[in-house]
């Protein structure tokens, strides 16, 4: 059964978004900014820990299980399926900003990359630099991407004037860092930045977001802090519940993103330093 909850523009979801996209209608959408599961079974400790301990040889020390639905095999069935659904809910020139791995023995980035480009039209691979020291080893993995495509039909919607956002994100470029979740946040948690910045770039004070894969919120705390309405989905009952929590605390705080066009500002060409 699909619960819907309303917080000012905020429209939230807890069910499945496999039930709740087919319900939203045609070019609905301004703008999707979302972070499906990867489908590598992370935050399941047994796969965690068998897969550490094959790489190094050695036995490691348990740590505690927080599985993702869906965050097995099945998440490639499910994020095409997405992209499909996107198509028909974005107006034409809207994007999807997707996050995606950074990495590993699973070309992920590349499919997904592939998936995207058919049902829109890919138009760029965003580079996170989230700074040593990454996850895994060997190749430790210190960057993710956000997968970026755009609905056929109208030029692509761009709402910034300087000229300078590269194609990566480098370590601390507006505020965003790394999160390291606690035991009580969720597994992936992202910096509210990281979806502020493609929010801003792809859309307009009161433009519609939808997040199909919500978590505990961040995209929508983005949405409430940019004036945007949103529309998310979650399939967990205990991250809806913190998702309502954050979005209700982010409308009784000041503004921290500007909801106009960004001004020029140095750090976008020459990095955190000059």
């Amino acid at each position: 059964m699909i619960k819907r909850e309303q917080i000012g523009d905020c429209t939230l979801y807890l069910g499945d978004c496999l039930e709740v996209l087919p319900k939203l209608g045609p070019e609905s959408i301004d703008m999707v900014f979302t972070d499906p599961p990867y489908g590598h079974n992370n935050n399941n400790n047994n796969d965690l820990i068998h897969n550490r301990e094959k790489a190094l040889g050695k036995k490691c020390a348990p740590q505690e299980a927080r599985p993702i639905p869906n965050d097995g095999p099945e998440a490639n069935d499910l994020v095409q399926w997405a992209f499909g659904g996107f198509a028909r809910l974005l107006k034409p020139g809207c994007c999807c900003c997707c996050c995606c791995c950074g990495g590993g023995p699973d070309p992920q980035f590349a499919r997904w990359s592939l998936m995207l480009d058919g049902p829109l039209e890919f138009k760029q691979m965003v580079v996170w630099d989230k700074g040593p020291m990454g996850m895994g080893w060997h190749y430790r993995r210190s960057y993710e991407t956000v997968l970026v495509g755009q609905k056929r039909g109208a030029a692509c919607k761009w709402f910034d004037s300087t000229n300078t956002i590269e194609n990566i994100i480098r370590p601390g470029y507006r505020g965003i860092s790394k999160i390291i979740p606690t035991k009580d946040e969720h597994p992936t948690l992202k910096p509210v930045g990281l979806g502020a910045h493609f929010i801003g770039l792809h859309s307009q004070r009161l433009d519609t977001i939808l997040d199909p894969f919500m978590g505990s919120g961040t995209t929508g705390v983005a949405c409430v802090q940019l004036d945007r309405k949103f529309i998310g989905i979650e399939i967990e009952e205990r991250y809806f519940d913190i998702a309502c929590r954050r979005i209700e605390d982010a409308y009784k705080q000041p503004k921290l993103f500007k909801a106009e066009v960004r001004k020029p500002e140095p750090q976008a060409l020459f990095g955190d330093k000059l």
